[in-house]
């Protein structure tokens, strides 16, 4: 095992066990803090200002995630970049990836503010949010993303910290802003009455001081991927590289997220009990799948790394052992879910039909878990070693254009919001299928070197 003075992580040597759980354990704790972000908005927006307001913020998710999602797609291929290049040890284009990276993080930052508001509107009206809660989702959504620069940048710097191994820094700084997220929550509603705008508003200052920590970190590092300030900006070779891989990941999110836009709009059309139950159920299934996550990160690193260094073999051991692990531990979280679902529910609300419309969404869906996690997984290691096309597609088929199918035929004729909770297990059986036939059967293992664009675009950059 090696490791570098300042937090990074060579995860081409040492034990696979103790590499990928020593990688994953901090960013779950870092993915734990962040998930804080939203659910202590919901909690101290459900106990202080009530259900419309819990409804308004709970609602919003899918929207946030359909502009902000397509560039975290976009910086997965960064970090592939990255860790790549870190794991050959080729330092001199690994500084470029940072820096390019870095760059088109302040111009997306930049874009997302701008399209978040002017857009946020409109595409409120066409999700259907009842008239009684559209001004509060308007104003959250509308602050929400006036702090998209700072959450890009955040993402992005956090990118380039785990694809050279270091989950430590981010789980720090992670924190730092989490605890602060909280306080200002209550002292802008509570103190200020602010409303829901002040839930937004403390959201995004503390996504900032998360970006000031990491930029103080990555410019003061002794280390091969320290960041010039002067040096941002773009480079055409690795623009190309970065998008090349990452652009897949991109569209899938954003097709998704447009997807469960739709699926969003099925729930309001059930009301504002509906849109309150399933948007707790939605945090606490965010905060259970925060492990599977993380094992998904420190896959899609660990493989990009060890087909850097060409550890074929290695790359095939860790990723068996990291689909397994989250499969188990995925059920395992699911059992408790569908046992625990009215207690659990009930944190968010007091509504007795708020919390059964929660409830019976994680009976269908709980039990279900190992699949979604299943289809996750090989994404991981897919994007990791340069085949983000295939999760993009497969994604995109399954739970875009057959979820979206399902429910404009099916709502229709049976009413019942279980047809829309049970659309989830369905697509995520069928994607976790096809994914599965995949790995089996396709060379995903010498991607890289099969990839003729990419060399030609190295040949072009030694030129």
């Amino acid at each position: 095992m090696r490791s570098g003075k300042n937090g990074s992580t060579l995860l081409t040597e040492g034990s696979i066990l103790g590499k990928l759980f020593g990688f994953a354990v901090p960013l779950f704790l870092g993915n734990l803090f962040q998930q804080l972000y939203n659910v202590a908005d919901t909690l101290i927006v459900g106990n202080l200002l009530g259900n419309q307001a819990l409804a308004a913020v709970s609602s919003t998710g899918s929207l946030i995630f359909v502009l902000v999602g397509f560039f975290g797609g976009i910086f997965t291929g960064a970090g592939v970049v990255i860790s790549r290049y870190f794991g050959a040890k080729d330092e001199k284009r690994m500084q470029l990836a940072i820096h390019t990276a870095l760059a088109f993080g302040i111009a997306a930052g930049v874009l997302v503010m701008i399209l978040g508001g002017l857009f946020t509107p409109q595409i409120l009206v066409l999700m259907d949010t009842p008239p009684e809660v559209l001004a509060a989702s308007i104003t959250y959504v509308r602050v929400y993303f006036l702090g998209a620069l700072g959450l890009v940048l955040y993402n992005t710097c956090m990118g380039i910290m785990q694809a050279v191994g270091d989950s430590k820094h981010p789980l720090e700084y992670l924190i730092v802003s989490s605890v602060l997220n909280i306080i200002l929550d209550i002292v802008m509603i509570a103190v200020f009455h602010m409303g829901v705008g002040g839930a937004a508003l403390a959201t995004i200052l503390s996504q900032f001081i998360s970006v000031v920590l990491c930029l103080i970190r990555l410019v003061r590092v002794n280390e091969s991927y320290r960041v010039h300030l002067t040096k941002i900006r773009f480079d055409k070779f690795m623009l190309k590289l970065i998008i090349q891989y990452g652009l897949p990941s991109g569209i899938q999110n954003s097709i998704i997220g447009i997807a469960n836009v739709v699926v969003q709009a099925n729930i309001n059309a059930f009301g504002e009990m509906s849109m309150a139950g399933c948007g707790a159920y939605a945090k606490i299934e965010g905060f259970a799948f925060l492990p599977i996550t993380s094992f998904t990160q420190a896959l899609t690193t660990f493989v990009g790394q060890n087909l850097g260094a060409r550890e074929y073999e290695r790359t095939k051991k860790g990723a068996r052992f990291g689909i397994l692990c989250s499969v188990l531990i995925a059920e395992l979280i699911g059992v408790a879910i569908f046992a625990s679902a009215p207690l659990l529910i009930s944190a968010f609300t007091q509504e007795p039909e708020a919390i059964k419309f929660g409830a019976d969404k994680a009976r269908i869906c709980a039990l279900f878990y190992f699949l979604l996690a299943f289809s996750h997984c090989i994404s991981a290691v897919l994007r990791g070693a340069g085949r983000a096309m295939v999760p993009m597609v497969t994604m995109m088929a399954f739970w875009c254009v057959i979820r979206v199918s399902f429910l404009s035929v099916m709502v229709p004729v049976i009413q019942s919001i279980a047809v829309v909770n049970g659309v989830f297990p369905l697509t995520w059986s069928l994607s976790s299928i096809t994914l599965l036939i995949y790995y089996l059967k396709a060379n995903w293992l010498y991607g890289f070197e099969q990839q003729k664009p990419e060399r030609k675009l190295a040949e072009a950059a030694e030129e």
